[in-house]
C-alpha cells in the first residue's frame, strides 16, 4: 500500500505520502504555475513513487453539502481515475488548511503560502484521516 494524499488547489497541489506503516509524510508541494505543467508533475509523482491509491482532500461547505468547488474536485478525482486507473479517495477536508496554517506563525503564513508548505501540511492531514479510518488501531 502506497498512497498519496493530495490537497488540490487553483494554484498548487499539496502532496503527502503514506503505506501501511499508518504515517503520513508532507512531500514537497507542486508549485507550477501553468496548469499543463502541475497535472505532469502528479502524474509524474504518482509514476515516481509507485503509488497504489490516492486521498483526496474534498472541501465540503461547513454544512457538509456539496458546493462548487467540492464538485470541481470531483471531476478532477474521476480525471485522476481514469488517467491512472488507481482508486481514488475522496475524505472531507474541512478545516485542514486552517489547522496546517495554526501551527504557523502569522507573520510568516504568506510566504509559505506560495512555497506550498501549508498545502503539504494540509494534505498530510487529509492523508492521515484517511489512514485512521482504515488501519486498526496500533
Amino acid at each position: 500500500m502506497r498512497l498519496l494524499g493530495i490537497d488540490h488547489g487553483t494554484r498548487r497541489i499539496g502532496l503527502s505520502y503514506g503505506d501501511e506503516l499508518g504515517v503520513a509524510t508532507p512531500l514537497p508541494a507542486i508549485t507550477e504555475k501553468d496548469p499543463v505543467k502541475r497535472w505532469a508533475a502528479l502524474l509524474g509523482m504518482i509514476g515516481q513513487r509507485r503509488i497504489t491509491a490516492l486521498v483526496m482532500g474534498l472541501p465540503l461547505n461547513m454544512d457538509g453539502t456539496s458546493g462548487t468547488k467540492a464538485k470541481e474536485i470531483e471531476g478532477v478525482a474521476e480525471r485522476l481515475r481514469a488517467e491512472t486507473k488507481l482508486p481514488v479517495h475522496l475524505v472531507d477536508e474541512r478545516l485542514t488548511t486552517f489547522e496546517a496554517e495554526s501551527t504557523i506563525a502569522k507573520s510568516k503564513r504568506r510566504g509559505l503560502r506560495a512555497s506550498g508548505i501549508i498545502d503539504s501540511r494540509a494534505a498530510t492531514l487529509i492523508l492521515q484521516d484517511y489512514l485512521e479510518g482504515i488501519l486498526p488501531p496500533a
